[in-house]
């Protein structure tokens, strides 16, 4: 029987490379995104559930979804939201409200998938999207980097509750990747300033460059399958060893 996987804000990005290697492997996906329009490019080939990730009607009506075109396998959140505050000027309560958006979509589709995993005692498999930015802060993002901790707190944490029912729950960590907001910030820039940001993002990968969606994805998808099996309450960073490297004043 097909296998389902539910992924949420797939409609762009890390989202879309992770709904379109699914789709390739011939998996039913259903689609969790608030902007309909963002879907386009996969009419006919997913079910698209318009809403927000962080709702628990919109989850649920995923879930529902996905039973429905398979076997539910697998649930990925990587929706997300790019917006930040500063304790000093915007203050606690407006940092606190940025850090549940940030982590809220996780934690509401965490608690779908178990619930419908342990209902069907079939177990399965989530995976959250977290950052680099969750070990190595980068300044002026305190509520992303803040959640993105959490989010791989909780991904041990549900590893750990549920693990004996056969339920995985990992992380995927990226460093920079090459998806369409990349690609809008560069073109907004001059062409000098649009060079010296590539620069400066080589600098910062060993491998020399971002990562590509795909990339991404293809992390994504081996922890969502048999053949990470036995790979539970991971973070797997996906930086190209961003996350390791220590910039050295010193270095020649």
């Amino acid at each position: 029987m097909t296998q389902s996987y539910v992924v949420t804000g797939g409609g762009r990005g890390i989202g879309r490379a992770i709904v379109e290697r699914l789709l390739t492997h011939r998996h039913a996906v259903v689609v969790v995104e608030r902007d309909v329009g963002a879907l386009a490019w996969a009419a006919g080939r997913i079910t698209a559930v318009v809403g927000d990730a962080a709702s628990e009607p919109t989850t649920e009506q995923a879930a529902d979804r996905a039973q429905e075109a398979g076997t539910f396998a697998g649930w990925v959140n990587n929706a997300a939201v790019f917006r930040d505050a500063a304790l000093d000027s915007d203050g606690a309560d407006e940092v606190l409200d940025l850090i549940t958006a940030h982590l809220r979509p996780a934690v509401v589709g965490c608690g779908t998938a178990v619930r419908r995993f342990l209902a069907a005692g079939t177990g399965g498999s989530i995976v959250n999207i977290s950052s680099h930015q969750a070990r190595r802060a980068v300044p002026g993002a305190l509520p992303y980097s803040t959640a993105k901790a959490a989010i791989e707190g909780l991904t041990r944490a549900l590893a750990v509750e549920y693990g004996r029912n056969g339920i995985r729950v990992n992380a995927v960590a990226p460093g920079s990747v090459a998806t369409e907001r990349y690609e809008e910030y560069l073109s907004g820039l001059s062409k000098d300033a649009a060079a010296a940001v590539e620069r400066d993002m080589a600098t910062l990968h060993p491998l020399g460059r971002v990562a590509t969606g795909d990339e991404i994805a293809a992390a994504v998808e081996f922890l969502l399958s048999a053949d990470g099996g036995f790979v539970n309450g991971a973070t797997l960073p996906v930086d190209g060893g961003r996350s390791v490297l220590a910039l050295d004043p010193e270095a020649r």
